[in-house]
């Protein structure tokens, strides 16, 4: 999560928000900011921080291929990339970096619905990680390991909208979207 410089101390952190499926109860949010903030004010006052810098559509096209490669290794069929719901991802990505929305799945079910495509179901991953150097592959790794994640990496869709976001303070945020479309004759 930091980098301390003075005394050669590197941490990092990975905090995952719990995944979300199918469209909330409404005013029902899935919170872990005071998680977030502790780990963020953890050393805060003495530590150098280091903010390395990410080409953003390179870590969501990284997302993409590593969720279909594991899909494809549990022998379910892989996610299609859809444009819609990639902006609406990076658009929640966005804001959580800039501090607009806290980490969480506020306003999923406006996601949901920006979207103008029919499906039966809709889940979200987030996560956020700070000080690592791969953290597309933090991110997923923790998503699998977390049993709400893992039913939506694994879950019954066929479309995915996956948006990144940094800030100045070496912060990323992935969000990933799912939908379950069905066939139109």
């Amino acid at each position: 999560m930091f980098r301390q410089t003075a005394f050669g101390i590197a941490l990092s952190a990975l905090v995952l928000a719990s995944g979300l499926t199918t469209v909330p109860i409404p005013n029902h949010t899935s919170t872990n900011t005071s998680t977030r903030n502790k780990l963020l004010s953890l050393f805060s006052s003495q530590v150098a921080i280091s903010t390395p810098s990410f080409k953003t559509t390179e870590l969501e096209k990284s997302v993409f291929e590593q969720i279909n490669r594991y899909r494809a290794s549990k022998g379910l069929p892989k996610l299609t990339l859809n444009a819609n719901m990639t902006r609406q991802a990076r658009i929640h990505s966005q804001n959580m970096a800039k501090g607009k929305t806290p980490f969480s799945h506020q306003g999923f079910e406006g996601r949901v619905k920006a979207v103008p495509i029919r499906y039966n179901s809709a889940a979200e991953n987030v996560a956020f990680n700070r000080g690592y150097s791969n953290p597309v592959e933090e991110a997923v790794t923790g998503w699998i390991k977390s049993p709400g994640h893992l039913k939506n990496l694994k879950g019954n869709y066929n479309l995915t909208g996956i948006g990144v976001a940094t800030n100045n303070q070496g912060e990323v945020y992935l969000t990933q979207i799912f939908f379950r479309t069905s066939r139109t004759r």
